[in-house]
């Protein structure tokens, strides 16, 4: 296959699952000596410094994901438009440095440390209160009586 077809087909025409891989940001020193890995796929949450471009410098958290752009959107970064209004700005992940991760995902701290993510141990949510819930005959009750009503 030529080389122009391959390169189309890894960044125009990629499936899903290859643009996913693709939104990868390198890691701190720190955390690159703590989880023996140089980069990570950035998620939503993730506190990142950028490194590159006119935000430079600039710290914050993912607020947003785009598979689409290969790109992330960042807290506090924002620019304005002619008539006031502000947008977020997509930065590359490729530009970012991940500065602390987001440890809401279980899967993906385990898969990290190079443990295998099945045999960990689950946590279990923990109920102070157990939850009533309507059954639907009392749903169907309430809707004949409102109707009644009105």
């Amino acid at each position: 296959m030529k080389p122009t077809k391959m390169r189309n087909k890894m960044i125009y025409q990629a499936t899903f699952q290859t643009r996913s891989k693709q939104l990868g940001s390198a890691l701190s020193k720190e955390l690159r000596k703590k989880y023996g890995k140089r980069s990570v796929r950035a998620i939503e949450g993730d506190s990142v410094t950028i490194l590159r471009g006119e935000f430079k410098g600039v710290e914050g958290k993912i607020s947003k994901v785009s598979t689409e752009k290969s790109s992330v959107a960042i807290e506090g970064v924002k620019k304005e438009k002619t008539k006031g209004d502000k947008f977020d700005v997509y930065i590359h992940t490729s530009n970012l440095v991940v500065t602390s991760l987001s440890t809401d995902d279980r899967w993906r701290i385990s898969k990290l440390e190079g443990k295998d993510p099945r045999k960990q141990p689950k946590e279990t949510p923990v109920k102070d209160k157990p939850v009533e819930e309507e059954t639907k005959e009392t749903k169907v009750a309430n809707k004949e009586k409102k109707e009644d009503e009105n």
